[in-house]
């Protein structure tokens, strides 16, 4: 989960782990800048984001989740692209509201 506002606000980076953890079950890290950018106002080290990585069983179960709760709420949605794969079997996906999510809002 990138927070590209979490330069301005460091608070943002916990809320987006909170809200990480509520889907997935799972305590997110925080991904960090490898290099400062100028342009960004990003240095290097500063929390830009969090991620978990799912494995085994609650990888399948959020997969069903994902597919047969969540997605289907999407507005317009088409189908995913084949283009969110890289050349290892992992898929990235890219959602603006996570209240598509049911365990969010609980």
């Amino acid at each position: 989960m990138g927070l590209g506002e979490a330069t301005q606000n460091p608070k943002l980076i916990e809320a987006g782990a909170d809200e990480l953890m509520r889907i997935t079950g799972q305590k997110p890290v925080t991904t960090r800048a490898r290099k400062s950018v100028a342009a960004f106002k990003l240095r290097q080290g500063m929390a830009i984001g969090t991620m978990v990585t799912l494995r085994g069983e609650r990888m399948y179960e959020f997969l069903d989740r994902l597919i047969s709760i969540a997605l289907p709420r999407v507005r317009d949605f088409r189908g995913i692209s084949p283009n969110g794969f890289d050349g290892r079997g992992n898929y990235t996906l890219g959602l603006r509201d996570q209240l598509i999510f049911w365990k969010s809002t609980t």
